[in-house]
């Protein structure tokens, strides 16, 4: 009965170190970019095969994510309870486990859908679980900026699964996260700013200030805002689409602005980490029912 009962507690431990919920959003976008990158449905072997190869590797980055940072967890509220850093796992077995999993990745990805796919995917897990975690995250305040191209690849990888070439349209996905990702991250820094003081991550509230990062944030913002007009103005999504970018941005902006006027207010801060999530998943998912309802429409 015990033995059972340390199973399920060692794969829940496992299961933590995938970063689920990061990853449910990170395979949704690149879903959409699936459904995006063709006028009808997508192949149903590429689709299934490269959703399953994309989230192997994104679960695989995120465990070598949680190695890599083990020792740093330790000493933050946020993370001090993962695994790891409570010594429910060893390093060696979450290495293992993360190196399943992307060797799973790749060569589902390679033998099942395309080198093409599966050479950036790699590239994208290099980039995020190696130069940003282990290098640009300890070296510098535009560590988020630089490293969020890693996490903006999803789209990328997702239209690519289904077409097997790049598109001007995955690019603009891209950029559309590429942008998003400091505003989100920085406004979790700026309530976390002493956490990461303390472990010596230069996060940008730490080297330069609240009130520049802030600042930041909100440029960062209105730029996200002109950026996700671009698909309504290259005609590669309609009125739905336009309709929701222009509220998503809204509140976004609502929210930036608001850290701005309430400095001391640290749950503004969290408030715009947390919207942030629901933004990219909202903005996403308006683009997939714009594309369908175009669809529809043309055909009719």
């Amino acid at each position: 009965m015990s033995t059972n009962i340390q199973t399920i507690s060692d794969w829940r431990d496992y299961y933590e170190l995938t970063k689920p919920r990061v990853v449910v959003l990170i395979v949704f976008t690149a879903v959409v970019g699936m459904f995006l990158s063709v006028p009808g449905w997508p192949n149903v072997r590429a689709m299934v095969f490269g959703t399953i190869g994309i989230s192997l590797a994104a679960m695989g980055a995120a465990v070598f994510n949680h190695i890599l940072d083990a020792r740093i967890d330790i000493h933050m509220l946020r993370t001090r309870g993962r695994p790891l850093p409570q010594g429910r796992l060893s390093e060696q077995k979450a290495l293992i486990f993360a190196g399943t999993l992307s060797v799973l990745s790749m060569v589902i990805l390679w033998t099942l859908v395309n080198p093409l796919t599966a050479a950036l995917t790699l590239f994208s897990l290099i980039g995020y679980a190696c130069i940003y975690t282990m290098f640009l995250k300890r070296a510098t305040p535009q560590n988020i900026v630089i490293g969020g191209a890693a996490g903006a690849a999803p789209p990328v990888l997702g239209w690519v699964a289904i077409t097997n070439e790049l598109h001007s349209s995955a690019l603009l996905l891209f950029l559309i996260i590429f942008i998003w990702t400091p505003p989100h991250f920085w406004a979790l820094a700026i309530a976390r700013k002493e956490e990461y003081a303390k472990v010596g991550i230069p996060m940008l509230p730490v080297t330069h200030g609240e009130n520049f990062t802030r600042l930041n944030i909100l440029l960062y913002t209105i730029l996200l805002t002109v950026i996700t007009i671009i698909p309504y103005l290259t005609g590669m999504s309609g009125l739905i689409y336009l309709v929701a970018a222009i509220v998503l941005d809204g509140f976004f902006l609502y929210y930036t602005v608001q850290m701005m006027r309430f400095p001391d207010n640290l749950d503004w801060a969290m408030r715009t980490f947390r919207f942030s999530i629901s933004y990219l998943g909202l903005l996403f998912g308006a683009l997939l029912v714009d594309h369908y309802l175009l669809i529809q429409i043309s055909i009719q």
